[in-house]
């Protein structure tokens, strides 16, 4: 297994954990009044950032430790240049992820219109971009295990 197919696993597993985690640890903390109180918006702008900032420092807490494990394991260097194929393999990823984000958008955007709750709009835009997270790695996975 090369290097990339091994980061796109612990990216992808850690993904997974790090969202269902804070999930779990948001949950009892969710609002019990009203709907659309204000204290329901404060609860979601937070759950946002937060979930935000913990992400990005989670993967990079993450990329250290599995450089640092690899390193030990196999006494080999991290590449230091990405090639062609590496380069044309992220743009893909990043298409799809993208791709998702945009649909989960379009689609939390139409649940307002629908008269939804705006509760449902940050599910949704949650969720997407949790799962346009997990496209983007299963992604690189699968073009690193078959070819492009």
């Amino acid at each position: 297994m090369t290097y990339q197919e091994k980061k796109s696993i612990v990216t992808l597993i850690s993904a997974i954990l790090i969202f269902v985690s804070y999930c779990l640890y948001m949950y009892p903390q969710f609002p019990e009044w009203g709907l659309e109180s204000t204290e329901t918006f404060r609860f979601w702008g937070s759950f946002v950032l937060i979930l935000t900032l913990v992400t990005i420092i989670a993967h990079i807490i993450i990329s250290i430790i599995f450089n640092i494990i690899f390193r030990i394991t196999t006494k080999e260097k991290e590449p230091s240049f990405a090639d062609e194929l590496d380069k044309l393999i992220e743009l893909k990823a990043n298409r799809n992820s993208f791709f998702v984000f945009i649909v989960g958008f379009l689609l939390a955007m139409g649940s307002l219109i629908i008269y939804q709750p705006s509760q449902v709009m940050f599910m949704i835009l949650i969720t997407s971009g949790f799962i346009s997270d997990v496209t983007g790695s299963v992604t690189k996975l699968y073009h690193y295990r078959k070819g492009v």
